[in-house]
């Protein structure tokens, strides 16, 4: 049997305060009394949805990112979650995703929220990222993309008899007057994906007066609500099964009339 131990942590977070947001996560990841496979991070984690890239950017192999490589070290888990990055002249809304030995992938977020002039400050993605991990395929996305279901849309190698993906997660600072689009959204992508769909999303109000509400959740391959939790700080440990997720393939084949498309 192939499972796979998710855990999120929903939090308020310390505005443009990169320190801060490290300490205060650090100490609820070491607070956790259970082992786990994932950690996954809510978007901008150690700042907060800032258009500061210049106060805020990191380079690459930075202190956020050694951060990461040392808490997934620590737990013997994949640590997720996006900040600030700057390469070159560009700065980017960037997801890592840092396992316990080291290894690493990254995903720029591609769909820059322009009613918040995201897309004035940092430069767009153009790839997807999917990561083989544990017996899963996880492939990981950031807040506005969850609008697109072009971009995150599964696809099946009938020749190979093999998914992009198993699961579905999107890093979020998703605010509260439209988490009902949130949650709608993050259950539909699970259900014309055939996966498991997480949204990790953040709590609290930011320096610009923004509230965010939470709904933090897990959606299965049918759409069904595994696990949520609404506008309180948690952390929340749930075991994702893989042959559940095979079978249900198996008996309800829906990718096998999936349209092909070609992603630009």
């Amino acid at each position: 049997m192939i499972t796979l131990r998710t855990t999120y942590i929903q939090s308020e977070l310390f505005w443009q305060d990169i320190d801060a947001n490290l300490a205060m996560l650090e100490e609820k990841i070491w607070a956790m009394d259970e082992a786990t496979d994932i950690i996954i991070l809510p978007e901008m984690f150690n700042s907060g949805f800032s258009m500061q890239a210049k106060q805020l950017a990191e380079p690459m192999n930075y202190s956020t990112f050694r951060w990461m490589g040392r808490m997934a070290r620590k737990t013997n888990a994949a640590i997720v979650g996006s900040y600030i990055v700057k390469e070159a002249s560009n700065y980017y809304n960037r997801l890592y995703w840092v396992e316990p030995d080291g290894s690493f992938s990254f995903y720029d977020k591609r769909h820059l929220f322009r009613m918040g002039k995201e897309h004035q400050t940092f430069a767009a993605g153009k790839r997807r990222m999917v990561r083989n991990f544990r017996g899963f395929k996880v492939m990981p996305m950031v807040c506005y993309d969850l609008r697109f279901p072009v971009w995150s849309k599964n696809t099946y190698d009938a020749q190979n008899d093999a998914f992009d993906y198993d699961l579905l997660i999107y890093v979020a600072n998703w605010p509260k007057p439209r988490t009902d689009t949130w949650t709608t959204l993050l259950k539909a992508r699970a259900l014309e994906n055939q996966s498991y769909a997480i949204g990790v999303n953040r709590i609290g109000a930011d320096g610009e007066g923004i509230d965010y509400d939470g709904h933090s959740a897990i959606y299965d391959y049918k759409g069904k609500l595994m696990n949520s939790v609404t506008s309180q700080a948690d952390i929340q440990t749930i075991t994702l099964n893989l042959d559940e997720l095979s079978e249900f393939r198996k008996n309800f084949p829906v990718y096998l009339d999936w349209d092909g498309f070609e992603i630009y």
